[in-house]
């Protein structure tokens, strides 16, 4: 009930105007601006700037540009792993598909086919599989890497609202990742089909892929979708694969038999881009 309480005031606020004006301002080159917020933001959310590949606040030209950073070589080293974490940040929740739903927060469940943008045969491959949903919190490096080895195969993007996705709200939202824009990545791979859908907020400019550039803005009422069967898009495990222009969350979709996750990947339990998720691929059934 409390959550429910706290996450009132989101259903009121303007958070599409908040998000544009955010976007702007985390765009801007204007060096009074990123001379004063970006050592703000490095001291406020306690950033690890020393994995950074340029450790030094006024090396960059927006805040975008500082929030997208890439890291130093070598600061994360992939596992030896079918399976690696693509990004760092924290377990919301992760496990089995039971059917077609998946665990938001006690009390809370949504649909494959919700998530998806409401393709039932997409939806479908994933039923009593696995999934992993991984939230990003500010300090964390926000460039997201591939699992395992993978061939793009289609994009959706899926208008929504853009409610936080802090663990409050996880808990106070019904059906959130189903109801916040989201970018749906579906891939192809040597043990069977795989989905990274990329899952937008309040406050996050936009969401961006390797293969596109920035996928929103534009912001239309329309589900839009991408094809790329005329087109070889294959990315190795660990390279980059989009990123987001403020920070959000990351769910993984697998089918039935194409992996486990690893026993102590657990809700709130933290994780760091390359490390093992899950040691082998299952003999899909």
């Amino acid at each position: 009930m409390f959550d429910r309480l706290a996450v009132l005031p989101q259903y009121l606020l303007p958070k599409r105007m908040l998000t544009v004006f955010a976007g702007k301002c985390a765009a801007s080159h204007a060096r009074w601006w990123t001379r004063r917020v970006i050592p703000w933001f490095i001291a406020r959310y306690r950033v690890n700037m020393a994995e950074a590949a340029d450790p030094g606040a006024a090396g960059y030209t927006s805040f975008n540009d500082f929030f997208t950073r890439a890291l130093r070589e070598g600061a994360r080293p992939l596992a030896q792993a079918d399976f690696v974490s693509p990004v760092d940040g924290a377990v919301i929740q992760c496990g089995p598909i039971e059917g077609d739903q998946l665990l938001q927060a006690k009390g809370h469940r949504y649909s494959t086919r919700a998530l998806v943008g409401g393709d039932g045969q997409l939806a479908a491959r994933f039923d009593d599989g696995q999934f992993a949903s991984l939230y990003l919190s500010p300090q964390d490096y926000h460039r997201i890497h591939m699992p395992c080895d993978g061939r793009l195969v289609r994009m959706i993007h899926v208008p929504g609202h853009l409610f936080s996705v802090n663990p409050t709200t996880v808990r106070g939202v019904p059906g959130l990742f189903a109801r916040n824009e989201r970018v749906v990545c579906v891939f192809d791979s040597a043990g069977g089909p795989f989905v990274m859908c990329l899952v937008g907020a309040t406050i996050v400019g936009s969401i961006a892929t390797v293969w596109h550039g920035v996928v929103n803005p534009p912001r239309l009422a329309a589900v839009r979708e991408w094809q790329y069967d005329d087109q070889t898009i294959s990315l190795r495990q660990g390279e980059e694969m989009g990123r987001f222009l403020l920070g959000s969350t990351v769910i993984m979709l697998f089918p039935k038999n194409m992996l486990r996750l690893h026993a102590d990947w657990v809700p709130a339990r933290t994780v760091r881009m390359g490390e093992a998720m899950s040691s082998a691929f299952l003999a899909l059934a």
